[in-house]
Parts: structure tokens; C-alpha cells; sequence
């Protein structure tokens, strides 16, 4: 059989069916048939978690044992503590994590066990403690001691209690919680894709989550955040919102301003929504709402320039702002620093990865696209001493 669909970067090739997350081009985004602004409101990221791994939302008792086995799967074993000692302090956390989610394969009392009994229960154990591994270098890296996850806290709770030393503030974990979920999944983007092609060979749960960690690494996927808040710290403040943004989306030579746009979306993020309004309420606790003004302000601005009635005639895409334009500020406003922001995207999204891999390990299907050749063809080979 040969390939008969040719699409770069595979950019809106259907690999398969899926039952986990329906992202709309018109700006509306589900998990499990749920709308991204129900879960948000009302839920928990336990409860969406579970939801995304089993298929529906938990019971109270189902809630209650499923947040115990987290608890108690959360801490880590001497032996993991002390390979992050064993780290430089000058590493980048996405590398840290990759590792330690590889080495915590060999401790896994799992390891060779590919029945989905079994990979929920490593889903478990990864997702409770890839935020205790981030928390812990960070603490490490600065010259603190590790501190050990709480087991009244629930997960989002739990990461900020071990990056500070302290129990947050309400808002902060409110914030940290509704972040999570909103993160928790966005279908078949490149980390997602990439630990489905993983186990699709056969491989384990945690070498699909080193490939997706790799992945989501890299600052074309993960680093959208990360970018948007080094843009904010370098305008500074809302009187050079122009002067930083009409360069860059005027004349011929357009870039992408960080934290706006997507591949997907023809219409509004829906997740940008409420963590537009985290930013405010973030801001108003600490009496200063600079970063959330510099980026409505800049909002606005993109809005103006890239969404003219001329372009939208010529067939250009809209631009808006996603998801990490605010979830930026809402991160610095926790006082988070910005080489944490992609780890905690990946502590977020493992809960969609598990539930991908999971669903493709039942598929029981290698994923194996072809490529169009556009290279030299009918070329032979010449002896050594006859090449110029």
C-alpha cells in the first residue's frame, strides 16, 4: 500500500479514534464529553484525572480512595532523593525530570506488566509523584532541604507546600488546581503523540513518559509560558505595549508575539478565560495588577492588528490569546520562577499522557506514517577512485 495523503508536520492528519479529548477549531475543548468550563468551575484535577483515566467522573467513595492512593504514592524513596542530589544544580528541570521518571521505572514493583491493571496503578504512582520530583530538585538546587508532600493536600495544593515550605494561600491553590486542569489534555498534540507512538511498539508507561517529558521540552510545544513571561518582564510595563508589539505584527516581516495563537483554534482559547481571570484576582490579593494589565493590554493590542476586517477577508487566521498568555502571570504571581513553568506543564499533562498511552496500548497498533520522497532518484554507485 502506498501513501497517499501528504500533510507537513502532519498538521490535521487524523492518526486515530479517541475517546479521551475533543478539541474544536469554533473554541470549545471536552474531556470525556465534558465542556472545559464545567470541569473548571466545578471540578477538582483529582476528579478529572480520574475522569480521564477511567472514563467518568469519580463517586464520593471512588474520590476519597483515589485521593488515599495518591497520598500515599506521592512520596518519594531515599534512593530517588539522592540521584537528584546527585544532579548539577545548574540542571534544567525538564532534563531532571526525564531521568528520575526513568529511574522511578526500575523501582516500579510493575516493571514488565503491560495489563491496564497494571498501568493504572503506574499512572498512579507517576502522577503522584512527578510534582514531589520537580518541588524537590527545585528545593535542592537552591540549596534547601526537600520537603515532603503533606497528605492532607490535594496535588496542586501539595506542589506549592513543597516548592515554599508553607501551606498557600486559598487563591494560590485555586489557581494551581484550576491550572492543571485546564492543562491536563489538548488530544493529539507533540508530547501526546509522541508517547503514543511509544508504547505503540510495546514499550512501558515510562518510556512513553520520558518521550513525552523530551518532547514537551522543547520551547516550539512547552515553552509558550516561559516565553510570555520573559515578553512581560521585558516591556515592563503597559506604556510599551506598542512600542513592543506594532514591529512585530506590522509590515512583512510578522512574528509571533509569545502567548497568542494555535494550530488548532480559529476562535478564542476557551482555557484562556479563566486563567485571564486568575491573573486578576492574583494580582488584586497583592494590591498590583501589572502583569495582568500589560497583558490585556497586549490583548487588546494583537486583537487590533492581526484581527482587521481586511485580513479576515484575505483568509488569515485570527489570532487570540491560549491558554499560557495568563497562565504566565498567574505562575510569577505565586511567586514560581520561570524555569519551573514547563515542568509544571509536564506535571499537569501527565495525566492526559496516561490516559492516551493507556488507550493505545488496548488499540494494539504500531503507528507507522510514511514520508513523501523528495530526494535524488535512479542513482548509482560509483567506485571510490572515479568520484570528484
Amino acid at each position: 500500500m502506498t501513501a497517499t495523503t501528504t500533510a507537513d508536520g502532519l498538521r490535521d492528519v487524523v492518526i486515530g479514534p479517541s475517546e479521551i479529548c475533543d478539541v474544536r477549531a469554533s473554541g470549545q475543548l471536552f474531556y470525556r464529553g465534558y465542556d472545559i468550563h464545567d470541569l473548571a468551575n466545578n471540578a477538582s484535577f483529582e476528579e478529572v484525572v480520574f475522569l480521564l483515566w477511567m472514563g467518568h467522573l469519580p463517586s464520593s467513595s471512588e474520590l476519597t480512595r483515589f485521593q488515599s492512593d495518591i497520598s500515599q504514592e506521592s512520596v518519594l524513596n531515599p534512593e530517588l532523593i539522592s540521584l537528584l542530589r546527585s544532579f548539577p544544580n545548574t540542571a534544567n528541570t525538564m532534563d531532571v525530570l526525564r531521568t528520575a521518571v526513568s529511574a522511578m521505572g526500575m523501582w516500579d514493583t510493575d516493571s514488565g506488566d503491560n495489563s491496564h491493571e497494571a498501568n493504572l496503578r503506574k499512572s498512579l504512582r507517576i502522577q503522584s509523584k512527578i510534582g514531589t520530583v520537580v518541588a524537590a530538585f527545585e528545593r535542592i538546587s537552591q540549596g534547601q532541604e526537600p520537603v515532603s508532600p503533606n497528605p492532607k493536600f490535594n496535588l496542586a495544593t501539595n506542589f506549592l507546600y513543597m516548592i515554599h515550605g508553607s501551606e498557600p494561600d486559598p487563591l494560590y491553590a485555586k489557581a494551581m488546581d484550576t491550572d492543571f486542569i485546564l492543562h491536563a489534555d489538548h488530544e493529539i498534540n507533540a508530547s501526546t503523540f509522541a508517547t503514543r507512538v511509544t508504547v505503540a511498539t510495546g514499550a512501558d508507561l515510562y518510556s512513553g513518559m520520558v518521550s513525552g517529558i523530551g518532547t514537551l521540552s522543547g520551547p516550539k510545544h512547552g515553552g509558550a509560558a516561559e516565553d510570555t513571561m520573559k515578553m512581560l518582564l521585558e516591556i515592563g510595563s503597559v506604556k510599551n505595549v506598542d512600542d513592543y508589539v506594532i514591529p512585530r505584527l506590522t509590515g512583512s516581516n510578522r512574528v509571533p508575539v509569545p502567548g497568542f495563537g494555535h494550530a488548532v483554534y480559529r476562535a478564542p482559547d476557551p482555557r484562556a478565560s479563566h486563567l485571564r481571570e486568575m491573573s486578576l484576582q492574583l494580582g488584586q490579593l497583592h494590591n498590583d495588577t501589572k502583569w495582568y494589565d500589560i497583558t490585556t493590554a497586549l490583548e487588546r493590542k494583537v486583537d487590533e492588528l492581526s484581527n482587521t476586517p481586511d485580513r479576515i477577508a484575505a483568509g488569515k487566521q485570527p489570532i487570540y490569546a491560549n491558554v499560557d498568555c495568563f497562565s504566565a502571570s498567574c505562575y510569577y504571581e505565586m511567586g514560581l520562577p520561570v524555569r519551573l513553568f514547563i515542568p509544571m506543564f509536564a506535571i499537569s499533562r501527565t495525566s492526559g499522557w496516561c490516559a492516551h498511552m493507556m488507550e493505545q496500548i488496548t488499540n494494539k497498533k504500531i503507528i507507522r506514517p510514511r514520508a513523501e520522497y523528495v530526494g535524488e532518484r535512479e542513482r548509482h554507485y560509483l567506485p571510490i577512485a572515479e568520484r570528484s
